[in-house]
Order: structure tokens, then C-alpha cells, then sequence
């Protein structure tokens, strides 16, 4: 006789998430117009270091948005969203630590393309 308790297969296991055409379409909206507010602000001159951080905190928003809704982050367990905010924050002081540092040299940057400087050991430059 079989066993009519098991003739019904769900397919659903709890290991993903379907999520909607809504959510799709307004996540890759968001995108495209977060893509162009990026060539935009290309456009105008803040200063070398705001427009880097302008630039920076789009593509964090942008990186955000694909990996919260497209990667299903937000359906994930909470543990791999504080791991993502982990990486995200490590980021963020690995690149702001090295912008605080750039002052520090800038004047002893001369770089004359015509004109090199000589090291001060090792091979000459011919001319």
C-alpha cells in the first residue's frame, strides 16, 4: 500500500528566496540612476578628495543594493549582513587612513615627465 503522507514533493527547502519583479526592477532603476549620478558628479570639481569620497559612497550604496536585495542578503541570516558591514567598515578606514596620509608627501612628489629625477642609486638616466 503506499504511503499517501509522501506523495505531495515540495520543491521548497528554505534555502532560497524568489524575490519579486518589483523588487528587481526598482533595485536596477536604482542602480542606473545612481550610475549616472556618478558620471555626473565627474563633472563637476569638488577637489580631488570630495570627489573621490562622492564617488567612493556611491559605489558603496551601488555595491550595497546588489548585494542586499540581488545576492538576497536581506533574507540571509544575520550573521552575513554584520560580516558584509564588517567588510565594508575595514574598507572604508583602509582607504580613509591612506587619504589622511597623502598630505603628509605631496610636496615631495616633483615629477617633471621631461625632465626626471636621478636616483639616487642604480642606473642613470641617458641624457
Amino acid at each position: 500500500m503506499a504511503d499517501t503522507h509522501h506523495a505531495h514533493h515540495d520543491d521548497h527547502h528554505g534555502i532560497s528566496h524568489v524575490a519579486s519583479m518589483k523588487v528587481l526592477i526598482g533595485t536596477g532603476g536604482a542602480l542606473l540612476v545612481l550610475t549616472l549620478v556618478t558620471v555626473l558628479a565627474t563633472k563637476v570639481d569638488f577637489g580631488a578628495s570630495i570627489n573621490l569620497g562622492i564617488a567612493m559612497f556611491i559605489a558603496v550604496v551601488k555595491a550595497t543594493l546588489v548585494v542586499v536585495f540581488f545576492m538576497h542578503l536581506k533574507y540571509d541570516k544575520l550573521f552575513h549582513t554584520v560580516i558584509f558591514l564588517s567588510a565594508i567598515l575595514a574598507a572604508a578606514l583602509f582607504v580613509g587612513f591612506t587619504l589622511m596620509d597623502t598630505g603628509q608627501y605631496q610636496d615631495s612628489n616633483i615629477w617633471h615627465p621631461d625632465t626626471p629625477l636621478q636616483a639616487p642609486v642604480g642606473p642613470r638616466w641617458p641624457g
